[in-house]
């Protein structure tokens, strides 16, 4: 306790008087003596946080449709963001424990890079973290951003929680978070919750990766989605070359008609929200947990249109409702969930005990 008076984490707020003896003090937080950074990049938008000590999001950026052509240009970008951001809060940098940055799988955490995320063209080994750290010399870590979102709703969400369940990511593609036992599970090589390639039960097209013609990651394709939209009389945007900018445009319209009550947008969209309710509830019968948590940039434009549909759908999937219930919810992070989650992650990994440490010497 003496050490973290001494670096001035916490602080002597008030002594308390409760009977005989010595009285007791309180010691208060001092919440930005210590904040960090997180970063989420979805193809659709890169979204930025400064989380102090007590989790309260200081700052946030969100930069929409962003240019990711050129990965250099992205992770200049980035830095100069963060640097803003702590320019703005007026925290000492040596107050800043280093930056979290959340990133479509793969991922190679040891090594700091994203490999050939699907959705993202042209980032095929690209790495984050070492040119980062150059140029903010700050500590710099990378995590998928399924399992960063994770991180962050167990250790941030306002709700009452089971130690046991899924969050599924919804952005410009979906991805899911494991919590067993209160443990976010980050698989063999920290890819765990790819859920992309999992059968939704309806064909839509084939699908050059896992050569199937109806997962999840086919179904849910802009191409494939324009392509639907058409026959059913509704234009979207056409594209002679399609990146992520392109897909995240024409998605961005589908969400916009939809909310303005176009009919046939409405159904789109719900049937591609549907579908990855079908496989959170799949998955929820692989690994019995009690709830499955939806949030992310895309889930915070339409929870409240598609809502009922994707918790009949999850219902309807979980084998196990016999033995019980499986409840669904909304994040209370909503779009932040990914940078926020980045922002526990270096966090956590600046803060827990390390088992070196623990050495008795």
């Amino acid at each position: 306790m003496r050490r973290l008076l001494d670096d001035g984490i916490v602080r002597e707020d008030r002594t308390i008087v409760s009977g005989p003896g010595k009285p007791r003090t309180v010691l208060e937080l001092e919440g930005n003596r210590l904040v960090s950074i997180g970063i989420h990049l979805d193809p659709s938008v890169l979204t930025f946080v400064a989380m102090n000590l007590r989790g309260e999001v200081l700052r946030e950026r969100r930069i929409e449709v962003p240019n990711l052509e050129v990965a250099s240009e992205t992770v200049q970008q980035m830095a100069t963001t963060v640097k803003e951001l702590i320019a703005e809060i007026r925290v000492p940098k040596k107050h800043i424990v280093g930056v979290g940055i959340a990133v479509p799988g793969p991922v190679n955490v040891e090594e700091g890079v994203v490999i050939n995320p699907p959705l993202l063209d042209g980032w095929a080994d690209v790495e984050l973290v070492n040119p980062l750290r150059k140029l903010l010399r700050l500590q710099v870590i990378i995590e998928k951003d399924t399992i960063a979102s994770a991180v962050g709703e167990l250790w941030q969400s306002k709700e009452e929680k089971t130690d046991d369940f899924v969050f599924v990511y919804c952005g410009h593609g979906f991805g899911a978070g494991i919590v067993i036992d209160g443990d976010v599970h980050h698989g063999s090589s920290n890819n765990a919750g790819e859920i992309g390639h999992y059968s939704t039960g309806h064909k839509s097209v084939f699908c050059e990766e896992c050569g199937a013609d109806d997962c999840l990651a086919s179904g849910t394709s802009y191409e494939f989605i324009a392509a639907k939209a058409k026959e059913r009389g509704l234009d979207l945007p056409a594209y002679e070359v399609l990146g992520p900018e392109q897909r995240a445009e024409g998605m961005n319209r589908l969400t916009e008609l939809a909310l303005e009550g176009n009919a046939v947008a409405k159904e789109l969209v719900t049937e591609s929200m549907v579908m990855a309710a079908e496989v959170a509830g799949q998955l929820a019968n692989a690994l019995d947990v009690r709830e499955v948590v939806f949030g992310g940039p895309q889930w915070d434009k339409v929870s409240e249109l598609v809502g009922e549909d994707v918790d009949a759908a999850v219902k309807r999937r979980f084998g196990l409702r016999t033995v019980h219930d499986i409840d669904t919810r909304t994040s209370t992070l909503g779009a932040n969930v990914g940078a926020v989650g980045g922002a526990c992650v270096v966090m956590d990994a600046s803060l827990s005990p390390k088992a070196t440490a623990l050495l008795l010497r």
